[in-house]
């Protein structure tokens, strides 16, 4: 912690997870808004429908390659101008994505977006853990994650509306005002939160030395797969929502709020009762909980699918009810992935959001195409996400268990 921590944020605890939950959302702001969207850029720039998944898997490869060098640098020049400087570029980025007439130009600004994207996702939480104890922090994780809920919520709405109001291009340029905004409002309050103490040279061989250690670390990487993986288990439908939502459930773009209603509003309840549950039971015990839902809601969502698909609507409450499972333990699991490294927090959180990017990269790439005309493949998936995240929280527990004994 900073030994200074309690006069650099004087202001209430929930106005500064507020100013981080709006970093952190940045990156799914920037994919939920112009999915409504993707009739429109196909019908516009030709592009064919692998090309418009490329602004996705582009965006996301972007965001998972620079997501290894935001935390070390935050570590080295200050949490300040990584998030500002992040967001400079990210406005720029916007602006070359509103001003493209041709789906190689969208795919190559999506990627720099990307590449920026993420800096205030992963320096937001070396801010927590360099300002709070563990239990506090977990409670701030918890809020950040009910605010960051909130725009995701309203960005496919928004989207939806500029893109039938006026054209996909009004959506990037609603970004690039977004990421304006962002900037005069951080430069302005964000504190610095790095410690003087804690200051780390940045060079690249001690970064991918370090990096190589963690890597090493086989509790670091199952606590990694354990949060970050399961995720895809829900995400795979927000990547997969034009056909998802277009086709199977035949709804029209001004609609598509009701699916990331769903899945939104259970990422914002999991995280208040995991804020609550904060310090009154053992993390392990809420993690545990966490998958327990997931297991439910997912082996209720197979079922329906495969049995009554002429009720896949009714998909919508279960996957909120899965990432109300996954918000729960995700504060707890990420915390602990930080304190593998306490001397650089900032290196652990790059490390494990370029490992959950990547991993989203391929989800967009790959498995997404392979799985979204289908409903039975859409669940299966996403019961092999989970899969993945439940298993490796079982290795974590074997290792404790066993350094225990």
């Amino acid at each position: 912690m900073h030994p200074q921590a309690a006069s650099l944020w004087r202001h209430p605890r929930w106005t500064l997870a507020v100013l981080l939950a709006t970093l952190g959302m940045l990156g799914p702001f920037s994919i939920d808004t112009y999915l409504p969207a993707f009739e429109g850029i196909a019908r516009s720039t030709g592009a064919t429908p692998v090309q418009l998944q490329q602004t996705l898997s582009g965006y996301l490869l972007g965001f998972a390659v620079m997501n290894l060098f935001h935390g070390a640098l935050s570590d080295s020049l200050g949490r300040r101008p990584v998030v500002l400087g992040g967001l400079v570029v990210f406005t720029l980025a916007s602006v070359g994505c509103a001003l493209s007439q041709r789906i190689e130009t969208l795919i190559l600004f999506r990627a720099l977006q990307g590449m920026c994207a993420g800096a205030g996702m992963v320096v937001s939480r070396a801010v927590i853990r360099d300002l709070f104890p563990p239990s506090e922090a977990q409670r701030v994780m918890s809020q950040v994650t009910i605010f960051f809920g909130v725009a995701p919520a309203i960005a496919p709405v928004l989207g939806g509306y500029l893109y039938v109001h006026a054209d996909w291009h009004a959506i990037f340029w609603f970004l690039a005002g977004i990421g304006c905004l962002m900037t005069v409002v951080n430069a302005r309050l964000l504190p610095e939160s790095l410690p003087p103490a804690s200051v780390q040279p940045f060079a690249l061989r001690p970064l991918m030395t370090g990096y190589a250690g963690l890597v090493r670390n086989p509790r670091f990487l199952l606590l990694v797969l354990a949060s970050g993986i399961p995720f895809n288990g829900m995400f795979l439908y927000v990547l997969a929502a034009p056909t998802f939502l277009g086709h199977h459930l035949a709804f029209a773009p001004t609609q598509y709020f009701w699916f990331f209603l769903c899945s939104i509003g259970g990422i914002m309840g999991g995280a208040a009762w995991s804020g609550r549950l904060a310090g009154r039971i053992a993390p392990e015990r809420q993690v545990r909980r966490g998958f327990r839902i997931m297991v439910a809601a997912t082996v209720a969502n197979v079922a329906l699918v495969s049995l009554a698909p002429q009720a896949a609507r009714w998909s919508l409450p279960l996957i909120g009810c899965f990432s109300l499972g996954w918000s729960l333990m995700v504060p707890v699991v990420t915390l602990m992935v930080l304190d593998q490294a306490p001397d650089r927090r900032g290196m652990a959180s790059s490390l494990q959001s370029a490992i959950a990017a990547a991993a989203n990269a391929l989800v967009a790439g790959a498995l997404v195409p392979l799985v979204m005309h289908s409903l039975v493949g859409l669940a299966l998936a996403s019961a092999a996400s989970l899969t993945v995240g439940l298993l490796s929280w079982r290795l974590v527990r074997r290792q404790g268990q066993s350094g225990s004994s």
